[in-house]
This record gives C-alpha cells, sequence and structure tokens, in this order.
C-alpha cells in the first residue's frame, strides 16, 4: 500500500471510531420515575433495595445503562400530588409506584407509561380496562384476590377460639381501602389510639390491617397497640407481620417489586403497557408467631402450624 493510500485508511479508521465513540456515548439512557409512599429510601426498606435487586438481576447499572428518579412523599396527599406531576415533567421512560402513588401517577399523565403494584382492584380503581387487556398507558402487579380477604378471616377464626368479632384497621383516606371494606364489611377507623381502643371497646376480638402505605409505614406500632389490648393482628405481609403480628397471609410483597422491574423492562424495550397484561398473585406466604400467641394465651391448632410457611417461636 502507498503511504498516502495508508494514511487515508489510517483516517477513515479513525473518523468511524470517533463517530462511533460519539454515537455511544450519545445514546439515549432509560430514565424511570418512582413515587413511593414514606419520606425516605431506608423508610421504604426492603423494598427500595428489592427494586434495585430487580433491575441489577435484568443487567441494568444504575448511572450507567440507567437512571432512576425517586420521590418520597411521607405519605401527605399534597406532596403525592405535586411529586406525581414533577416526574411527569422529567419525561421518563417509565413511571412506577405504589398503591396510592399510582392513581396520582394516573392522575397526573394519559401518556408516560405507569406500572403499579400493591393495587387490590386495578380494575375498580380505574387503572386499567381489564386485566388481560390493560388498555391506556398503565399496567402492573395486583396483590389481592376477593378471595385473599376470606382466607385471612378464615385463618383468624381457626387460630381465635370462639372468634365472633373482627375489626379491620385502614386509612380511610386511601382509596384502595376500598377494596378491602367491600369485602370483609369493616367500620373505618381513622386514628390509632382511640382506633384500637374504640376496637377493644367494642368487643372485637382479632384485627385485619388493610394492605397499603400506611399500614406498611406503621408496621412496627400497629402490632404493640394490639397486643396491648390483647387483639388478635392478622398482617398482610413479612414485613408488617415480623413486629409482632399473630399472623400474616398473603403474597410475598418483596419478590412482587423485584418483579415489576421486569415490566418496565418490557417497556423500555418496546412493549406497550397496554399490551402486558396485569399479574395477579399465585404464591402466598403465611407466618405464625407462637410468642404473641402465648401473650394471648392462644394455643395454635396443629392444623393451622402445618400450613405455615415460616413458624417464629
Amino acid at each position: 500500500m502507498k503511504r498516502r493510500e495508508f494514511v487515508a485508511a489510517i483516517g477513515g479508521a479513525l473518523a468511524a471510531g470517533s463517530g462511533l465513540a460519539r454515537a455511544q456515548q450519545t445514546r439515549r439512557i432509560p430514565k424511570v420515575g418512582y413515587l413511593w409512599h414514606a419520606g425516605s429510601a431506608i423508610e421504604e426498606q426492603p423494598y427500595f433495595g428489592a427494586l434495585q435487586e430487580g433491575f441489577a438481576r435484568l443487567g441494568y447499572v444504575d448511572g450507567k445503562s440507567i437512571t432512576f428518579e425517586h420521590r418520597f412523599p411521607n405519605e401527605a396527599p399534597t406532596r403525592f400530588k405535586s411529586m406525581a406531576e414533577e416526574l411527569v415533567s422529567l419525561n421518563p421512560d417509565v413511571l412506577m409506584g405504589g398503591s396510592i402513588s399510582s392513581a396520582y401517577l394516573k392522575s397526573a399523565t394519559a401518556r408516560i407509561p405507569i406500572v403499579f403494584m400493591f393495587i387490590p382492584d386495578p380494575v375498580g380503581m380505574k387503572l386499567v380496562q381489564s386485566l388481560a387487556r390493560p388498555g391506556g398507558n398503565v399496567t402492573g402487579l395486583s396483590n389481592f384476590g376477593r378471595d385473599i380477604a376470606g382466607k385471612r378471616l378464615q385463618l383468624l377464626k381457626d387460630t381465635v377460639p370462639g372468634l365472633s368479632r373482627v375489626a379491620m384497621l385502614i386509612n380511610s383516606t386511601q382509596q384502595t381501602a376500598r377494596a378491602y371494606v367491600d369485602v370483609t364489611r369493616a367500620t373505618a377507623l381513622d386514628q390509632l389510639g382511640p382506633a384500637f381502643d374504640a376496637m377493644s371497646k367494642a368487643g372485637m376480638q382479632a384485627v385485619v390491617l388493610a394492605q397499603g402505605g400506611t399500614a406498611f409505614q406503621w408496621r412496627a406500632l400497629f402490632p404493640k397497640m394490639a397486643l396491648e389490648r390483647r387483639l388478635s393482628l392478622c398482617a398482610f405481609s413479612r414485613e408488617t407481620f415480623e413486629h409482632g403480628a399473630l399472623l400474616s397471609y398473603g403474597p410475598d410483597q418483596v419478590d412482587m417489586i423485584r418483579r415489576s422491574a421486569v415490566f418496565a423492562d418490557k417497556i423500555i424495550k418496546g412493549t406497550k403497557p397496554s399490551d402486558i397484561p396485569v399479574e395477579q398473585p399465585s404464591n402466598f406466604e403465611l407466618f405464625i408467631n407462637l410468642k404473641t400467641a402465648k401473650t394471648l394465651g392462644i394455643a395454635i391448632p396443629q392444623s393451622v402450624l402445618i400450613r405455615a410457611t415460616e413458624v417464629i417461636q
């Protein structure tokens, strides 16, 4: 090869390489906006870590192959609204949220894809048209089947001798609470201390926690307040059980958070949310706390113990 041709070839290769490098540098990194419930990432554990793990399992590296915008409204309605609008203004590829925040995201945009989780009745909340064909810009994972509430009540009945009166503790301002009330026919109570006092004075023997951000945020307090009034508390997840509830029955919510990353990944790669069916829970966990049972003077029947995923001594 002549010197002039050689130099031209090298120059062409360098130019091509430089163009490729610029293309790689300017390649758009997908952005995910997440509207949480609590006031910080620490308060959202173990869910915050589970989300990171879910995306990492799919090969995403924060800051390199994906970016996240997290907002923490601390359960304040005005902050839910303003933070949802703020995330929409950032124009992310996907928005994500839990039981309360998803409704605010839906109100803020009909354009940006949304992945929800922990929604008991996405059709009833008008987030999707149907579970099989969501339509619109929203899809995700439901954590409630209408038979779950009945199974929780049956577990309490099988566990607490002579059980006849059960209360449900809900956040009456939480839109998702309606689904649980419709099933269990419980009375809404607005404040924690007075609520438990009222249940005790009314002769209630057990309390069922309605699923939602409020129950999660106060998960360490509810079992203590129930136990002080000798009320058997039924939680809905490991996270709301482990602070002293008598039992818990529900899907693995940490795994659900991990699974939500799969939905976001599909959308990032081009699938429309309207074409991704809503996922309902199929595996459920039963936890029983024998220490709490002993304090309450309850002997857990063997027929219930053998069904437990885990028994706390």
